[in-house]
């Protein structure tokens, strides 16, 4: 099977193009040795199969990050045959960079011109017929957001790998230059015989790439000094040439986009409007979410006393038919019912990130991520915690100093992610119904000001402060890929639904067996088990909390293994069996208020849920990005006091009023 890898620069439709091809039929998992995300897919084309690889966005062949070294590593390797360069054709002179090197590389190489349809409102016009001619490469305009040409530029990928010829159009330099490449292709012949690309190696020695004079040492004084600038220079007048022969027309009208980003990025406006559009999302969460909860909650309810009949008809043990219907229904059936909340958020994000807005907010939060010491770029990771903490630490792969990434690990996780927002809808909505969505917003915020005071005292208390600079491009505005959507949505969903299935399944077992298992056998009195004497262990420390409860002691460990198993766990505490419902939740208010638990506890268990530290799955995520077990711990007893902290300062303040 033959392997077409995609690659190009950020945001110029590459992911979407990729979708086009593959549809749902992809694998989303880590390159061998780095949690960095490929996608794979595989498609069909005249009987022949082919295996698709959609590459981390590139501006460049000279690697800054780890996404831009394994894109090169790969596409360097023997496990691609052909390279389809996806090109933004609004923005075809920075795009072309990128080109002229994968080019080099001489490997088969088909540009793929997408977005063809903002050179055309811009009033623009590029020669489709000479630039292949002076790249020499097939040139395929394309539409990847309404899947316009894909059947031609699969024609022309697959052709080009029949012929199996490299490029046809090789770059010069200067005499100077290409009497050093010449010295060194032979240097590299001699040495490594099997090299396929030794032209391209060479032109990365001249260029002082310290992976590839590693991989390809060679001997003294072979290299005499560093011609970067002057291989850069030499590449860009090439482009300015080919500019000057395909573009016809210049751009005759502002582009809607710079308009947009008048009011979007204001230096004024623009934290405000994004605040904004964060409050409409939660506000989409929790009332059109609520609203589709109850369709489920019904479905749920329905489910549970079917299954209590069937066990009751098969005459079931009592002690089974509690596991069933308390442990495992309570637990899993309670998560489910919360499926649409995280649905329409996630479906929200999707559509803020295709839309080229995510950019954006980068670009209006760089004066507040400047006075912590990193850039706004940061900004993005904290932004993905909003979903899930595992890609948001993955992705402060993106940052090129690691200390930018190491303190973004630590406050990631006091990002409110989607596993916490069956917590906040369940106690909002039974402690605050009135203000429910009020309250959970205010823990989103919380959540963003504590990251941002933790991250200004680590930058206060660094000695090497390093003032940062964003170089970010802000791609144009879009109308979102709808497909592109959907994928994104349903690997998010599929992710939520395989949790319920597996973590919250054998969490929700286990919770039911340390609360009917105690010193003396089974039991039903919950007072007498093993959760209740573990619980009551750890009183002592979250009782300056207001949470000095051993069934919150209970449930809080539980939500170690996922956030979602804090509800479950009170689902199996108290033994609602729809814990989600009207109903469940008017049950549970009355035993918690026997208990002394009321509205400032809930908003202080809400708060300590929010900051303390993630799931087993994010901590493995943080230990796999350091590869260091001191660092794990430096960091869940970072968000462990830190939660404690804040939650210990709201309750002992707002006791006194």
């Amino acid at each position: 099977m033959k392997t077409i890898a995609f690659i190009g620069n950020p945001n110029s439709g590459k992911t979407t193009l990729f979708n086009a091809y593959t549809g749902a039929h992809l694998k989303v998992a880590n390159w061998p040795g780095v949690t960095v995300e490929k996608k794979e897919g595989a498609m069909k084309y005249h009987n022949e199969s082919y295996k698709l690889v959609d590459l981390p966005g590139t501006y460049s062949l000279t690697c800054y990050t780890m996404e831009e070294l394994v894109a090169r590593d790969f596409i360097v390797s023997d496990e691609v045959d052909l390279l389809i360069d996806v090109v933004d054709a609004s923005s075809l002179e920075r795009n072309l960079y990128l080109t002229l090197q994968l080019i080099e590389m001489d490997k088969p190489v088909v540009m793929a011109l997408n977005m063809m349809d903002i050179v055309t409102k811009r009033g623009m016009e590029i020669d489709l017929h000479r630039l292949p001619e002076m790249l020499g490469i097939p040139v395929i305009a394309v539409s990847a957001r309404n899947r316009k040409g894909l059947d031609v530029l699969i024609h022309a990928a697959a052709h080009h790998l029949d012929e199996k010829e490299g490029n046809a159009f090789i770059l010069h330099y200067s005499e100077e230059i290409e009497g050093l490449l010449g010295n060194i292709e032979l240097a590299l012949k001699n040495s490594y015989p099997e090299l396929k690309n030794p032209r391209w190696v060479a032109i990365k020695h001249l260029e002082m790439d310290e992976q590839i004079q590693k991989l390809y040492p060679l001997k003294q004084g072979i290299v005499p000094k560093g011609y970067g600038s002057k291989i850069t220079d030499r590449k860009y007048r090439y482009i300015e040439e080919v500019m000057e022969e395909v573009l016809v027309n210049q751009e005759k009208i502002q582009v809607r986009t710079d308009k947009l980003d008048a009011i979007m990025t204001h230096k004024i406006w623009g934290l405000p409007i994004f605040l904004c559009i964060m409050g409409l999302i939660f506000f989409l969460t929790f009332t059109l979410g609520d609203w589709l909860k109850g369709y489920f909650e019904l479905g749920l309810d329905a489910i549970t006393q079917l299954t209590g009949g069937i066990l009751e008809g098969l005459h079931v043990h009592p002690i089974l038919s509690s596991l069933i219907l308390d442990g495992i229904l309570a637990g899993v059936g309670g998560m489910l019912s919360f499926l649409p909340n995280i649905f329409i958020l996630f479906l929200a994000l999707a559509f803020l990130e295709d839309t080229g807005y995510m950019a954006r907010v980068a670009y209006v939060m760089d004066g507040v991520m400047g006075k912590l010491g990193v850039s706004g770029k940061a900004f993005i990771p904290m932004l993905l915690g909003f979903g899930c903490s595992v890609p948001a630490v993955m992705a402060t792969r993106s940052l090129e100093d690691p200390k930018d990434r190491w303190r973004m690990t630590l406050i990631i996780p006091f990002m409110s992610c989607s596993a916490k927002i069956p917590i906040y809808v369940l106690f909002a909505g039974m402690f605050f119904p009135k203000q429910a969505i009020l309250v959970s917003y205010s823990l989103y915020i919380l959540g963003v000001l504590v990251a941002i005071i933790c991250a200004l005292l680590m930058h206060f208390l660094d000695k090497e402060k390093d003032n940062q600079r964003l170089l970010l491009e802000l791609p144009e505005y879009k109308i979102p890929s709808l497909q592109t959507v959907l994928i994104f949505v349903w690997e998010k969903v599929k992710d939520y639904l395989t949790r319920a299935g597996t973590i919250i399944l054998l969490a929700s077992i286990f919770m039911w067996l340390l609360l009917n298992l105690g010193p003396n056998g089974f039991t039903t009195d919950i007072t007498q088990s093993f959760g209740s004497i573990l619980g009551k262990y750890l009183v002592f420390l979250l009782a300056p909390l207001g949470l000095g409860y051993w069934q919150i002691s209970v449930a809080l460990l539980g939500g170690l293994s996922a956030k979602e198993v804090v509800v479950s766990s009170f689902a199996v505490l108290f033994g609602i069996a729809n814990l989600a419902s009207p109903q469940g939740a008017n049950e549970l208010v009355p035993l918690l208020g026997n208990i002394g638990f009321g509205p400032l506890n809930a908003y202080c268990l809400m708060v300590f849920a929010l900051l303390y530290p993630p799931c087993f799955a994010a901590m493995a995520t943080i230990k796999r990005e350091t590869g260091s077990w001191k660092k794990l711990g430096i960091a869940a007893l970072f968000q462990l006091g830190t939660a404690w902290l804040v939650t210990f300062f709201i309750y002992q303040i707002a006791s006194r009023f």
